[in-house]
């Protein structure tokens, strides 16, 4: 199995990939789709990244100290979630992006991930408290998964589709806000030669 590590000192571009790594030996079009989608490929990663502190904080609490309150647990894994998020996606997943003042940036995103906190949490209030999916009423690995499936899937999928759109739009809205950062011209076309 090959690593995807830059060969001994080869440099990385301004998104952090390497120019001679596995973004070089991925075939044509995947190199092309990946190049084009750059901005969601890192966006999905840092979400990766947030899901599992999501994931680690709602259980440790959910668990232990809030064990009658999930809903209050998943609102305290999501906000730390959040900051994670926002460091991250700063710093590397928008980074040529921006447009406005850090200050507004951040106010911004925290409210925009504040739209998505209540997102994620819906489908969970639901399951408990509409569908009734908690004991005694249901057995305990009934809850469980139920707790999984709606806070940690349902809730943070449509939590993401909506975050990665509104980020777009308002928090980084100007592509070429930061021109020192080199970003990677998309792939050349490949020329017919049998013309």
């Amino acid at each position: 199995m090959t690593e995807c590590r830059p060969p001994g000192g080869a440099a990385l571009d301004a998104d952090g990939l390497s120019r001679s790594g596995c973004l070089e030996r991925s075939p044509g079009p995947l190199h092309a789709l990946a190049l084009k989608h750059r901005e969601l490929l890192k966006f999905a990663v840092v979400g990766g990244a947030a899901f599992l502190v999501d994931n680690a904080v709602f259980y440790g609490l959910k668990l232990t100290v809030l064990e009658p309150k999930p809903v209050t647990a998943k609102v305290i894994a999501v906000l730390v979630a959040t900051i994670v998020s926002y460091v991250l996606n700063r710093e590397w997943s928008f980074r040529t992006r921006g447009g406005r003042e850090r200050h507004h940036e951040a106010a911004l995103f925290f409210l925009i991930s504040g739209v998505g906190l209540v997102l994620s949490s819906v489908p969970l209030w639901i399951s408990r408290y509409v569908f009734l999916l908690e004991t005694p009423d249901v057995s305990l690995i009934t809850q469980e998964i139920a707790d999984f499936m709606s806070a940690q899937v349902i809730g943070t999928l449509i939590a993401m589709v909506f975050r990665f759109w509104a980020f777009r739009k308002w928090v980084f809205p100007d592509e070429e806000a930061h021109p020192g950062r080199v970003r990677l011209a998309p792939a050349p076309k490949p020329q017919d030669e049998a013309a």
